[in-house]
């Protein structure tokens, strides 16, 4: 595949529009491979306690089904609500990664009350809950920000262009 390379008003030189075209395609479906399969893992775990853990699967449902509509549907109606999606799975997965860490901290201060400092947080990131995990859906986010950057179908038309 040839690196397409842009003159910074989005048009591509060296590379051809079909080449982007299924790099788009392949990165949806690698969004909704991985907002399903991360869904699945999270019901199979039972992330369903506490409102806060009904936000990633809320937003990954959404997801799913914006991924779906984008892909048959490129528009900017489809593009822009995915988009914020996108950035909800962002800061949804670092609010997670904190509440996940937090709640370590709390067990094994619950656990060990001498623990302070560097020895605290190292405990609380090998903790019972994966402190890290969330941060699976904020790649997702970024991958489909990514997808959705300078997509053709959210370029403006300029009022000298004729519409058909």
């Amino acid at each position: 595949m040839t690196g397409a390379v842009t003159d910074g008003g989005g048009a591509e030189r060296g590379g051809s529009a079909g080449e982007a075209g299924l790099l788009r395609r392949l990165l949806l479906g690698l969004v909704l491979l991985g907002s399903v399969g991360l869904a699945a893992e999270l019901v199979l775990l039972e992330h369903t306690e506490s409102a806060w853990q009904w936000v990633p699967l809320v937003a990954l449902a959404l997801g799913s089904v914006l991924t779906v509509a984008v892909a048959l549907r490129p528009s900017a109606r489809t593009l822009r609500p995915f988009q914020a999606v996108m950035a909800a799975f962002v800061a949804a997965g670092a609010l997670g990664v904190y509440l996940h860490f937090q709640g370590n901290v709390e067990w094994e201060r619950e656990g060990d009350a001498s623990l302070r400092g560097a020895e605290l947080y190292w405990a609380a990131l090998w903790g019972a809950t994966p402190a890290l995990a969330p941060g699976a859906l904020a790649q997702l986010g970024l991958l489909g920000l990514v997808l959705a950057h300078r997509h053709p179908a959210l370029r403006r038309t300029s009022p000298h262009t004729e519409r058909p």
